[in-house]
């Protein structure tokens, strides 16, 4: 996890989906080998004659419609539900979730889209203790013995779930990206570098000469000084610039600017390195080698650059993978290659996240849920931790969206057999609608990631994940050995309120001052004492405390 303790569990899902033509009172089993297309397998229950009617809270994803999908007839018909969706959009949804809960009008289910919408922590403690959403400690041992598995083999994922008070309030979506998981990239564009007879760069002196050749030795060859040197965006999943630049000097986690040294949680933001690593990103700035619109546009706005139509202009963009800056079908695609973490005065490190892991809950039941739903949704998040379940929910279904391997296919990862193959999309092709997506994302290790089948041509798009999986070995290890576990801790309900409404103000003082500083609008040497002591007036002390005291006590556990 957090890779953070994302120590990558060792086992690959054990599990094997047992025949549901034997009796009638068998739970979900486990599955073993290839995902199967679930037709006969999976679960099977006692049915009774009338389908449990079952309300859930979901987030309408593109292109999938829950009513007449594909998956939602599969899992319907397997687990005897009749589902009444509140089908939430995208924008919006954690208000609307939020309204829902205050109403008192709520649900037997909430089942979210991780990364739209799902319940903090916090939420999960709050509602718990209100009796709103029920402890799934229960269900789980009863009904759940893929779930139940899991958690029995994977540390991290039983921490994640599990609350200080020992309750399961809510399962998240346990997926890790492997590519995720050291988001803070920069690609940079090989033609150039052999154009100009330029080394790949290890240092940030390197770095910086290579943006200055960029700039000014007229790479695009069109006669025009419009090379644009380095470029990114505002969004905050591996778009800015500043965290690869900052990570020679200082480790910048790109979340909250935390350090973690002997144990003791620290901010990296009022650390001497963090001065000096914000001297060397204004240099480049004040000769005009990063974009000023790094800091301010969004990722529309960054693969205009990217995707210039007079002239290829961009030499290097910031991003977790570089389809967020050029079209993967277009020919700029296999000229963008992954720049490894530079080696600083002292340090080389690479941000390191959690690869799609986030605290919190995807999925909660509420008391509003009968018994007889209660034991449905738990067996269908069962099926979920099953490779069969957790494909066929993801991704679509058997022979709509994928499909056995074939003799000689490889898999993503070093020395795993190949499990799922997908069925690439044909262009004008209607939406399939065969799958939940996001919604099903509930168990996928890294192990089942790996497994999926993969040609080797990395230039090839059919083959980007390997493109990023390659890349991302480049900055494998370069994280500290010691990260704090945000990721994994249960603030103090006493405290949740307080480190929430710090952490916002906190971050969001560093990041505007970091802009500052790289700017010139302050000046690291005449406001750097006023900048440290903003911190100190906005009770950063406060903050390391609690969670100081939050780590201590997981630490105990």
């Amino acid at each position: 996890m957090k890779k953070l303790s994302w120590s990558l569990m060792s086992l690959l899902l054990v599990l094997a989906l047992v025949l549901s033509a034997c009796s009638g009172k068998n739970e979900n089993a486990g599955t073993n080998g290839t995902p199967t297309d679930g037709g006969s397998s999976g679960a099977a229950t006692d049915t009774p004659s009338k389908p449990v009617e079952i309300s859930v809270f979901a987030v309408q994803e593109q292109g999938i419609d829950l009513n007449t999908n594909k998956f939602t007839q599969h899992v319907s018909d397997m687990f005897n539900i009749k589902f009444n969706f509140e089908v939430i959009p995208s924008d919006g949804a954690k208000e609307k979730r939020q309204i829902s809960l205050a109403s008192g009008d709520y649900p037997d289910a909430y089942m979210l889209t991780h990364y739209v919408d799902q319940f903090s922590q916090a939420d999960l403690l709050k509602f718990g203790k209100q009796g709103v959403i029920i402890p799934l400690n229960d269900l789980i041992d009863k009904h759940a013995p893929n779930i139940k598995a899991a958690m029995e083999s994977n540390a991290d994922l039983r921490t994640l779930n599990t609350a200080p008070d020992g309750n399961i309030y809510g399962l998240v979506a346990y997926t890790q990206c492997f590519h995720c998981s050291y988001p803070s990239k920069m690609w940079i564009n090989t033609e150039w570098l052999e154009k100009l007879n330029l080394e790949m760069p290890t240092t940030p002196e390197e770095f910086k000469n290579v943006l200055k050749a960029f700039k000014t030795e007229d790479p695009n060859g069109n006669g025009k000084p419009d090379e644009v040197g380095l470029s990114g965006s505002t969004e905050e999943f591996g778009v800015r610039v500043l965290p690869f630049l900052m990570n020679p000097f200082v480790y910048n986690d790109d979340r909250n600017y935390l350090n973690m040294t002997s144990g003791k949680v620290e901010s990296a933001a009022i650390k001497p390195e963090w001065k000096e690593g914000l001297a060397y990103a204004k240099s480049l700035y004040d000769e005009g080698l990063i974009d000023p619109g790094a800091f301010t546009q969004n990722a529309e706005a960054l693969k205009k650059i990217g995707e210039n139509a007079d002239a290829e202009i961009l030499g290097v963009g910031a991003g977790m993978h570089p389809a967020i800056f050029i079209d993967m079908a277009g020919p700029r695609f296999p000229k963008y290659h992954p720049v490894p973490p530079l080696q600083g005065p002292n340090v080389s490190f690479a941000t390191h996240d959690n690869g799609g892991v986030s605290p919190g809950g995807k999925f909660a039941i509420t008391n509003k849920a009968s018994e007889e739903a209660q034991i449905a949704l738990i067996k269908l998040a069962d099926y979920m931790f099953t490779p069969e379940g957790q494909t066929n929910g993801g991704s679509g279904m058997k022979g709509i969206d994928w499909e056995d391997p074939a003799p000689g296919d490889t898999a993503l990862g070093e020395g795993v057999a190949p499990m799922v193959k997908t069925i690439p999309g044909v262009e004008g092709e209607a939406p399939r609608n065969a799958g939940w997506s996001g919604m099903a994302h509930f168990y996928m290790p890294k192990e089942y990631r790996d497994s999926w089948v993969q040609g080797t041509d990395i230039n090839d798009p059919s083959n980007y994940e390997r493109k990023l999986y390659e890349a991302t070995k480049l900055y494998e290890g370069h994280e500290p050995k010691e990260l704090f576990p945000f990721w994994s801790l249960w603030v103090d309900p006493a405290d949740s309120d307080e480190v929430g409404m710090l952490q916002t103000n906190i971050r969001n003082y560093i990041e505007q001052n970091a802009l500052q500083f790289v700017t010139g609008n302050k000046d690291l040497n005449k406001d750097w004492d006023a900048y440290v002591q903003g911190l100190k007036d906005l009770k950063l002390d406060r903050y390391l405390e609690i969670l100081q005291k939050a780590y201590d006590a997981s630490v105990k556990e």
